[in-house]
């Protein structure tokens, strides 16, 4: 199950690095060509929120049929692997948490930005008419 994480990171990584682009002030060249490359990758990044479901589910499952490890019945290894377990499954749900937040605000920002371009235009076209 490692790769679908990788994968979850780097999508995660990816909208991050494209939120950054489209909210860093000074690159009004690269914006109209960047408002056009994440309104194209809208689409297939949504299938993130699925995904995370899915491993949302797995982390509930493993979490569910985990044998359950106290003080008296486990040796050390046992206790350090359950130990393990529970902070990997954590790791992994701030994963889950962070694509999705990124997913929101590349949704979001994108949206706002296109905005902002339709208005100024609108406004450029009043000035002009004046």
């Amino acid at each position: 199950m490692a790769l679908e994480w990788v994968v979850l990171g780097y999508a995660a990584g990816a909208e991050a690095i494209m939120v950054l682009l489209l909210t860093i002030p000074g690159l009004d060249g690269l914006r109209k060509g960047l408002i056009a490359v994440t309104r194209n990758l809208l689409k297939p990044f949504l299938s993130v929120v699925p995904f995370c479901l899915f491993l949302l589910m797995d982390i509930y499952w493993k979490y569910e049929t985990r044998p359950s490890c106290d003080a008296d019945s486990c040796t050390p290894t046992e206790h350090l692997r359950h130990q393990k377990s529970i902070m990997k499954s954590q790791r992994n749900a701030l994963l889950i948490g962070a694509a999705l937040m990124f997913y929101w605000l590349l949704y979001s920002v994108t949206n706002l930005v296109v905005r902002i371009e339709q208005l100024n235009q609108r406004v450029e076209r009043l000035k002009n008419r004046d």
